[in-house]
């Protein structure tokens, strides 16, 4: 299963964000990488750098690699709607998101290792796909061995963020995918039009 395993806290700093979730390293050191970190002159970035710094925050914000990711964006482009906004809805719609989103893992990478270790169901079934698309109306749930897990717990009881496009009872551990989520339901800081706009070269 392919999956970026590199230092995360220097990628948030390159973007200035910690697109991987609560880092005290990136709290301590939010300036560029390098050398010099911030007292390195930078000169205006060209067009192509700023699109190709977009796609990247993409990838690493949603955990996917370029071959997944050029897929999907093709995906998007054969179907109705928006290109950009198709694209993160599709990944908005991943497994391992929505499990992130209802608070059943604090990061992504942490969802991710619970999809594939067994822990959650779709709909009554067992899913270890992380990459998984839903569908509206689709129940995600913690199954029933793993609802004692104390990372879930404790994930759970960290979490109080809501999404509009998302149930979640905690008393039966499992949540409704209810809808998909427009562009100005996402929060994720990403100009998916440079994306558009790069692939489209």
């Amino acid at each position: 299963m392919a999956r970026y395993t590199g230092p995360k806290t220097k990628i948030a700093r390159k973007f200035g964000e910690a697109i991987f979730g609560d880092d005290k390293s990136f709290e301590k050191r939010n300036y560029p990488p390098g050398q010099h970190g911030n007292n390195r002159r930078r000169g205006k970035k060209s067009e192509y750098a700023i699109q190709l710094e977009a796609k990247q925050k993409a990838k690493y914000t949603y955990g996917i690699l370029e071959r997944q990711f050029r897929g999907m964006f093709k995906k998007a482009r054969a179907a109705q709607g928006i290109t950009g906004e198709v694209l993160l809805q599709l990944c908005e719609s991943r497994l391992d998101n929505v499990v992130f989103r209802m608070g059943i893992a604090p990061t992504r990478s942490g969802a991710r290792q619970l999809v594939s270790h067994r822990h959650i169901t779709v709909n009554g079934e067992l899913v270890n796909i992380p990459s998984y698309q839903l569908q509206a109306g689709d129940v995600v749930a913690v199954r029933e061995k793993s609802k004692s897990l104390d990372a879930i717990a404790r994930s759970l009881s960290n979490s109080s963020t809501v999404y509009e496009w998302i149930t979640w009872n905690d008393d039966t551990k499992q949540g409704t995918y209810v809808s998909v989520p427009q562009r100005i339901q996402i929060p994720e800081n990403i100009n998916e039009q440079f994306i558009v706009e790069l692939y489209s070269k």
